[in-house]
């Protein structure tokens, strides 16, 4: 018997990994998250499975669908938002696992944070402009966030951030994210990436709150920031540069290219 943590993407039901759909198609016990997971992704799963939404079930009751599931001996995928490593909650059910002497395996998933570039045709790393991808969130009630890891305190390095759970916490975002980033810095939203009913807003630091109207975004709403997202900013890598040399494809000079 063993659990699966399979990430089921950012939402499309066809962007869930090939091993991920596979093992749905495979196991008779399927645990998801049903206020993060759309039920279009259940297709994948076998006739007949037993399908159950953890969304109204705390942790000792997951417990005892894998403990019934172990007494079965059958496997059983565990589906997951995302990505599992990311904000997922998988620890603590591992550890539980592991007192349970029940085998385990993550299956990694599309994270909504590169579902969100991907729908605003964006690079997150610029040479010279950001080489660095923050993913953070501001505090909830479910978990608080280390003042270390404030997002006053990142937007120091005014690299490209990603801030998950957003949407209903603009106005204190963009207070802490001006402290360092200038006021032209680009803002995008994403709402629901890839989902149906996707929503895009671009705009820059100083202009979302007044383009934006309180509630307007909900919180499965991630923001993109960065001088990265400046679509005009065009320094390019030297990767594929005709004049880069490396191991690869080596790149003849002619002898008076090589004298100098």
């Amino acid at each position: 018997m063993k659990v699966y943590f399979v990430g089921a993407g950012p939402g499309a039901a066809d962007l869930i990994t090939l091993r991920g759909a596979r093992l749905l198609g495979s196991v008779e016990m399927v645990l998801y998250a049903g206020s993060l997971v759309p039920t279009e992704m259940l297709t994948h799963c076998r006739a007949g499975a037993e399908i159950i939404d953890t969304a109204k079930l705390d942790l000792e009751q997951q417990q005892a669908c894998y403990v019934r599931a172990q007494e079965m001996d059958i496997d059983v995928v565990r589906l997951h938002s995302g990505d599992p490593a990311i904000y997922g909650a998988t620890a603590e059910q591992m550890r539980r696992l592991d007192a349970l002497g029940i085998a385990y395996e993550v299956v990694p998933g599309v994270s909504s944070f590169t579902a969100a570039a991907a729908a605003i045709g964006a690079e997150l790393t610029k040479p010279e402009v950001s080489q660095s991808v923050i993913l953070t969130r501001v505090s909830g009630r479910a978990s608080a966030v280390p003042e270390l890891e404030s997002i006053a305190r990142l937007a120091e390095h005014r690299a490209t951030m990603c801030i998950f759970l957003s949407g209903p916490h603009l106005k204190k975002i963009v207070g802490d994210l001006s402290l360092h980033y200038p006021q032209d810095t680009p803002v995008r939203l994403v709402y629901r990436a890839t989902w149906p009913e996707q929503k895009i807003y671009q705009g820059t630091l100083g202009t979302v709150l007044e383009d934006t109207k309180r509630g307007e975004w909900n919180l499965t709403t991630m923001m993109l920031v960065g001088a990265a997202l400046d679509k005009d900013v065009a320094v390019e890598s030297s990767l594929y540069s005709k004049d880069f040399t490396h191991l690869f494809r080596v790149v003849k000079k002619n002898k008076a290219e090589a004298a100098s």
